[in-house]
């Protein structure tokens, strides 16, 4: 029998071979992307999708973008910005606030309420869209940035990998020690505990920012005035002008607003990626 190394494990071939199709896979869309952004609208019905075609029409694009109907891309671009702020930051310090609670106190009904989260996690955002737009309607919230933001500040699955992340990163002992020296709980929160949760924290304003900056059915129901639209549902909108009486296709428009869509999350995701990367292996090892 060939001996394994733990530090130099053996290759697997087939393993190997589908990551390197999986990788393939996830990254043709994004080339697609990024190669028919540098096309003119015509050039993207004369040319191969992974060749490029045409003169190269990128900062053309872009200026036509940031300014085709009155600069409604930048308001988008606000609105975007001002959905993830609120609610995924709001997410993020509520998900936090809940999670540490969850993890290191104990108080009556937590496993009930231990249930009811692991239960929310698996329901899909899409089942409770309708109903939260039925109950926002009654309310008067429907067609305003209130419909977005709230729902958003709701993230069961962040709650849940903050209450995991605290149990393993942050000892009893620890806060005890700070107990002993006269420390109260939002002291020990603010100044010793908090930076053991970076990590945590981090992870979960990704996942928190990702899902709000590509929420697209909520904001489609609740929405109405294309001045609130978030950039997922106004460019759809561009690109639903290519059909009908009056068809005035901008799909060249529609491409390269996607593109510039996608780059800050990837930039966050590069500035970030020691973080969350930590934060997701949290507990992964018994010791």
């Amino acid at each position: 029998m060939t001996a394994v190394s733990v530090t130099r494990p053996r290759r697997s071939r087939v393993l190997t071979t589908v990551m390197a199709l999986y990788l393939l896979y996830t990254l043709v869309p994004l080339v697609w992307l990024v190669i028919n952004a540098t096309k003119t609208q015509d050039a993207l019905f004369s040319s191969s999708g992974l060749s490029f075609g045409g003169p190269f029409a990128l900062f053309d694009n872009i200026g036509q973008t940031f300014t085709y109907d009155n600069g409604i891309f930048l308001r988008w671009l606000g609105n975007t910005l001002l959905y993830v702020g609120v609610g995924a930051g709001g997410a993020t310090v509520l998900a936090t606030a809940a999670g540490y609670g969850m993890a290191k106190y104990r108080f009556p009904g937590r496993k009930a309420v231990f249930a009811v989260v692991l239960g929310a996690v698996a329901v899909p955002g899409t089942a409770l869209a309708v109903p939260t737009f039925l109950m926002f309607s009654k309310l008067g919230l429907t067609n305003t940035p209130l419909a977005i933001i709230i729902p958003s500040l709701i993230s069961p699955f962040g709650l849940y990998l903050i209450w995991v992340y605290a149990t393993e990163a942050i000892p009893d002992e620890l806060m005890e020690a700070a107990r002993i020296d006269g420390a109260g709980e939002l002291r020990i929160f603010f100044t010793v505990t908090l930076r053991q949760l970076v990590p945590g924290v981090v992870t979960v304003a990704l996942f928190t920012m990702v899902s709000t900056w590509n929420n697209y059915f909520l904001p489609l129901i609740m929405l109405s005035e294309p001045k609130w639209y978030p950039l997922t549902v106004g460019l759809n909108q561009w690109s639903a002008q290519a059909s009908g009486a009056g068809a005035r296709p901008v799909f060249n428009l529609v491409l390269t607003g996607s593109l510039l869509t996608i780059i800050p999350l990837v930039v966050a995701f590069l500035l970030l990626q020691r973080f969350w990367q930590s934060g997701l292996s949290a507990g992964s090892v018994k010791q």
